[in-house]
């Protein structure tokens, strides 16, 4: 197979038009030009350039030799340049997926940072899992100590910590208090959601009520579970994560006892195969966390 350094020699001589024109350009001597060529020459099994008065002109075989050197020596530039670009974080694209509540206002803050530092960079929101941070078709997936990733072949990095509120009617007869124990909430219709957005482990909130939620609803839509709230037509738990985005016609108070806390993390592929562009966003979710309140 014919290396590159040759093929870039090879062009040098045809360009400056003598063994030792090259040898300057090249920062080499005369005598290693003459052994790259000859070495070439003996490869092919065909001469490449024949000596005139000033130097060396090339031989038929030698022009096409040159012309397709020219050639490889620019797809080689190409490749370099469009790799660059990525590394670079000049071009490229980064997938993302989350759950429901973190995509009410952390995933598109983290978006837009990443946006304003890289311009050139695709970002998608796509609907998929942890899962498929192993097949490559997720670059960063936003899961939940809740969730039961296996590790092989999937980073976990922490971003932060969220707590949980119970979510009532802004009329209902608790929404004034401070602190709303949940014994108080033994009789209430529950509203379930989709996991993680749910009840969450549902023992200790059996515990707290004394038995287990009465769930009238289960709705996987965020505004539609909402609304069902407003409307008076049970309550249900959000997490802190998503407290911005709740309407104003929802209470959401701490419960007594405090309900658990739920650790938000970032599934990634394993450094040594992490794009650029998902270190990159890791980095921005991870500065985005650090500020989280």
């Amino acid at each position: 197979m014919l290396e590159t350094w040759s093929l870039r020699v090879l062009v040098e001589v045809a360009e400056r038009g003598s063994f030792s024109a090259a040898a300057d350009a090249l920062t080499m001597t005369q005598p290693a030009v003459s052994r790259q060529i000859a070495a070439l020459e003996h490869k092919v099994g065909v001469a490449l350039f024949r000596r005139v008065p000033r130097g060396v002109a090339p031989t038929a075989a030698g022009a096409i030799a040159i012309d397709e050197a020219r050639a490889i020596l620019g797809r080689l530039a190409g490749m370099e340049s469009r790799l660059g670009a990525f590394a670079e974080l000049r071009t490229g694209h980064v997938r993302v997926s989350a759950f429901p509540s973190a995509n009410t206002e952390f995933v598109p803050e983290a978006i837009r940072r990443f946006s304003d530092l890289y311009p050139g960079v695709d970002v998608s929101l796509v609907v998929a899992g942890w899962r498929q941070i192993r097949s490559g078709d997720v670059d960063v997936a936003l899961v939940t100590n809740w969730d039961r990733v296996d590790d092989d072949g999937v980073d976990l990095v922490p971003l932060l910590e969220e707590e949980h509120r119970v979510a009532l009617p802004a009329a209902h007869r608790l929404a004034g208090r401070t602190t709303v124990p949940l014994r108080d909430l033994r009789g209430e219709t529950w509203i379930e959601g989709s996991h993680p957005d749910c009840l969450g482990p549902l023992e200790g909130l059996e515990k707290a009520l004394g038995g287990p939620p009465r769930i009238g609803f289960t709705c996987d839509d965020w505004t539609g579970k909402q609304a069902l709230v407003a409307a008076g037509m049970g309550v249900t738990i959000i997490s802190t994560l998503a407290a911005s985005a709740v309407r104003p016609d929802i209470a959401l108070r701490p419960a007594a006892p405090a309900l658990p806390r739920r650790r938000v993390l970032a599934a990634v592929a394993p450094r040594d195969v992490r794009t650029p562009a998902a270190r990159a966003m890791l980095t921005v979710l991870t500065t985005l966390a650090a500020g989280y309140r």
